[in-house]
């Protein structure tokens, strides 16, 4: 065993997916090390973490009948995200003390925790300007946000992105504005001049909407370029994007893992237009960690153009509460977790 590594840290673990990871999560003051923390596999890095932060797609596979109940391991260390310093490293391109930020790959999570292992493709150093809170945000819901946007749009696109308050949202917006495009989003009353302040040229308020969003985007006469659905819980937004989506353009979505948007999104990919699919290009995004996409949103964070959206900063002893606000889903931006701090 490495001298300078205890031989147990803290770590937020559940057991058990039957009441919510908001109820059954708790904290170990002894937990067992990562797998391989003491033997790391080539290309990989041991992180003493710094912060994470919660995400849906956490608690979406802990709560999964097959996957919580019977792939991951258990005790299970939830969150993907990280931000922290190099501890032991076998990637060439990092030493020990450097600041890193990023994100692990399911069905390895762990971040909740003092210590995570991650691969070479999940890690990005932290550049100068940003902090270890802001990097910590820029993993799952940066990333998805990123691959959402950038492949799609070029200066002067006109983008829609519906679901401009969350993580993913508040961040696709200034992705968008730092390619230069014009962004219209969606939030509700309380969110508007949040989503103005990132860079929304227009804002809908769907609370106030007297029709459905499809109608009014209709309504509205202008086509977009690209449509973001980061919401995805009415697929007639996209059956009629033809009315407001350029030919050519296209249908983004992170995904959504109820069985009903599974459909819709398969139907969308696979089915040519004659058969029932979508008359739109449709890209279901996949979110892969990718160095390159971490260091062009890094570079953002450390000029100004990107800035993380942070609702509140709490202790490890508090995630599963915060894991039961974010299941409410009215978290503007995202919920932070000091696990060492800086």
């Amino acid at each position: 065993m490495d001298s300078q590594l205890p031989s147990t840290m803290r770590a937020c673990q559940w057991t058990t997916n039957t009441t919510g990871i908001e109820n059954t999560l708790h904290l170990n003051p002894s937990a067992t090390l990562p797998k391989n923390a003491n033997n790391l596999p080539a290309g990989h890095t041991l992180v003493k973490v710094a912060y994470t932060t919660l995400n849906p797609f956490d608690y979406k596979v802990a709560e999964a009948p097959v996957l919580g109940n019977y792939i991951l391991p258990k005790p299970s260390i939830p969150c993907l995200d990280f931000s922290g310093t190099v501890v032991a490293t076998k990637n060439a391109e990092l030493s020990v003390g450097d600041l890193v930020f990023g994100r692990t790959n399911p069905p390895f999570f762990g971040c909740l925790a003092e210590y995570v292992v991650v691969d070479s493709a999940g890690i990005s150093k932290v550049p100068k300007g940003v902090s270890l809170q802001d990097a910590a945000t820029a993993g799952i819901a940066a990333l998805a946000a990123y691959q959402s946007v950038a492949p799609f749009v070029k200066e002067g696109s006109q983008v829609f992105i519906n679901g401009g308050s969350g993580g993913t949202g508040t961040f696709g917006i200034q992705f968008a504005k730092a390619l230069g495009c014009t962004v219209t989003t969606t939030c509700s009353t309380r969110n508007i001049e949040l989503c103005k302040s990132l860079g929304a040229d227009e804002v809908i308020d769907y609370t106030a909407l007297k029709e459905d969003l499809p109608t009014a985007l209709k309504a509205r006469g202008k086509p977009f370029d690209l449509i973001v659905d980061n919401v995805f819980a009415d697929p007639n937004l996209y059956w009629h994007s033809p009315s407001y989506l350029i030919p050519n353009g296209t249908f983004s979505t992170p995904g959504d893992t109820k069985p009903s948007s599974l459909v819709n999104i398969a139907m969308a990919s696979f089915l040519p237009a004659w058969a029932g699919g979508g008359q739109r290009p449709f890209v279901f995004v996949r979110n892969q960690p990718k160095k390159a996409d971490f260091e062009a949103i890094g570079k953002w964070m450390a000029q100004g153009k990107v800035k993380a959206v942070v609702e509140e900063v709490i202790e490890m002893a508090d995630a599963g509460k915060g894991f039961g606000r974010l299941k409410g889903g009215r978290v503007r931006g995202k919920i932070v977790v000091r696990v060492g701090g800086d």
